[in-house]
């Protein structure tokens, strides 16, 4: 009978053995006990009330410039600095001579 399955899918690559040690060290870790971490001063406390957050909301709608102002304002600004990368990717930062200094051996002649 011949084998349905021969080559590179008979071994695991050594990527995939990787990952599955890793994910074996991973499940051997052991983790705090987080009940423990709970004073029962905590475990005790009734929970906190809940808020309608509809007033909270409504306070907000009216801050700051509408979406199409701000997308606008963005624009310019993603502009703007695109120009400026431009500028400064055009702009020798070391001139010639102290390209030279630079590319000279520090080491004094013997």
């Amino acid at each position: 009978m011949q084998q349905m399955f021969t080559g590179r899918f008979m071994r695991p690559s050594p990527l995939s053995a990787l990952i599955a040690a890793q994910l074996m060290l991973v499940a051997c870790t052991q983790f705090p006990e987080l009940d423990d971490a709970v004073t029962e001063r905590a475990k005790a406390a009734d929970y906190p009330a809940l808020i309608n957050v509809a007033p909270i909301l409504a306070r907000t709608e009216g801050d700051g410039p509408p979406p199409e102002v701000q997308q606008s304002n963005l624009e310019s600004r993603v502009a703007a600095l695109r120009n400026r990368a431009e500028r400064l990717k055009r702009t020798r930062v070391i001139d010639a001579s102290a390209r030279t200094r630079l590319d000279d051996d520090p080491r004094p002649d013997n």
